[in-house]
């Protein structure tokens, strides 16, 4: 799935826990889509940043061990295209459709 946003946040994450990595990427899907494992493009708003930060500090954060991480970065529409892609990653905002 690709979506195309403005502005964006991309959410990186670590856990050692199997079940708490598959439990937030399965909560991240309901704000973006994934780029790869364990990294999340998600749609950039107040209201979403909030919301997961919320479940971050509620849900995850109690949990974390010394190997465990959620890294957040905010992308502006400037930096968006400061933005090197290779491989599938070129392809992965593309409105073409190819149907063979």
């Amino acid at each position: 799935m690709s979506l195309k946003f403005d502005n964006m946040l991309i959410v990186s994450y670590d856990f050692s826990s199997d079940r708490m990595r598959s439990k937030f990427s399965r909560y991240l899907e309901k704000y973006g889509y994934r780029m790869q494992y364990s990294v999340f493009i998600i749609k950039d708003s107040e209201r979403v940043l909030q919301n997961i930060l919320t479940e971050i500090d509620l849900t995850y954060k109690k949990k974390f061990t010394g190997a465990d991480s959620v890294v957040i970065f905010h992308i502006c529409e400037g930096c968006k295209k400061k933005i090197v892609k290779y491989g599938y990653a070129e392809r992965d905002e593309s409105d073409l459709i190819f149907i063979s």
